[in-house]
C-alpha cells in the first residue's frame, strides 16, 4: 500500500481550527475523571465539537494565560485529551507523574510548526523525539519502535541517500562549486 497526501492531510482538512496548534494525548485504561485528578484540574461545563473547544481554550487564555483547557473523551478503553494551543501532554513534569500505572502517548504541534512526540509508561519516558528529526530520539527505549516508525513513513537521515550532483559529460567532477 502506498501512502498519499490524503493519508497525511485529513487532520488539517477536517479540523483546520485545531490543526495549527494542538496537543493530542492518548491514555489507556484510565477514565477522564481519573486523568483530571492526576492533572489536578477542575471539571468545567461540557463542550461539544472542535470549534467550541478551540474557542473556549482561547477565551480562557485572555484573562489568565497560565490556565489551559484540556478536553477529554473516552474512546473504548482509552481517553483522548485534546489541548488547543496546549502542551501539557508532552510536558514531562506533568506527563511523567500522570503516566504512573498506565501509558501516556502525546503529540504536540505549535503555531511555528515545531512538533514533539512523547511516549511515557509508568512514570518513565520511553521515547521522545521531534517528528521532523526522528534520528534524535531519547528515553529508556528510544529504538523499540523503529520498525513501526518506518512503516508509517519516518525516514532517518542515515538512510537518506545523498543527492547526486549533476555534471556534464565533458566536465570533470569537482568537489568545489564553480563560480
Amino acid at each position: 500500500m502506498t501512502a498519499t497526501t490524503a493519508d497525511y492531510t485529513w487532520f488539517g482538512d477536517g479540523f483546520p481550527e485545531l490543526a495549527q496548534a494542538y496537543c493530542l494525548t492518548l491514555v489507556p485504561d484510565l477514565a477522564p475523571a481519573g486523568i483530571l485528578r492526576r492533572l489536578q484540574g477542575r471539571e468545567e461545563p461540557a463542550l461539544t465539537g472542535v470549534e467550541e473547544i478551540v474557542e473556549a481554550a482561547f477565551e480562557l487564555l485572555e484573562p489568565d494565560p497560565a490556565r489551559q483547557l484540556i478536553a477529554m473523551a473516552a474512546i473504548r478503553d482509552w481517553t483522548l485529551l485534546i489541548e488547543p494551543n496546549g502542551y501539557l501532554g508532552i510536558d514531562e513534569e506533568t506527563a511523567l507523574p500522570a503516566s504512573v500505572g498506565t501509558r501516556w502517548v502525546a503529540h504536540v504541534v505549535n503555531v511555528n510548526g515545531v512538533s514533539s512526540f512523547l511516549w511515557a509508561e509508568n512514570g518513565t519516558k520511553r521515547l521522545g523525539f521531534e517528528p521532523g528529526v526522528p534520528d534524535h530520539r531519547s528515553g529508556t527505549t528510544p529504538d523499540e519502535h523503529l520498525e513501526a516508525m518506518h512503516r508509517v513513513g519516518f525516514q532517518f537521515w542515515a538512510e537518506t541517500p545523498p543527492t547526486p550532483r549533476r555534471t556534464s559529460p565533458d566536465r570533470p567532477r569537482s568537489r568545489w562549486p564553480s563560480t
